[in-house]
């Protein structure tokens, strides 16, 4: 199974927040508890780690199309 990078999920972000505004963190959120109460907790760490680079671009505190630093 291939895994994602943390440039491709910023990247990921960016495209889901072009298409669906920001209503996609609330259903980031919600996919996440429901991944977690499914027992897919994989799943659930993925749709929560989004919801942190979704929340950052809606604050502007990353810029999609600038390079990525993690602290």
């Amino acid at each position: 199974m291939k895994r994602m990078k943390t440039s491709d999920m910023r990247d990921l972000a960016a495209e889901l927040l072009d298409e669906h505004g920001q209503a996609m963190l609330q259903i980031a959120l919600r996919a996440s508890a429901e991944h977690a109460c499914d027992g897919c907790y994989e799943g659930a760490h993925f749709w929560y780690a989004l919801s942190f680079l979704l929340d950052d671009i809606l604050r502007a505190r990353l810029d999609p199309s600038g390079p990525l630093t993690l602290h």
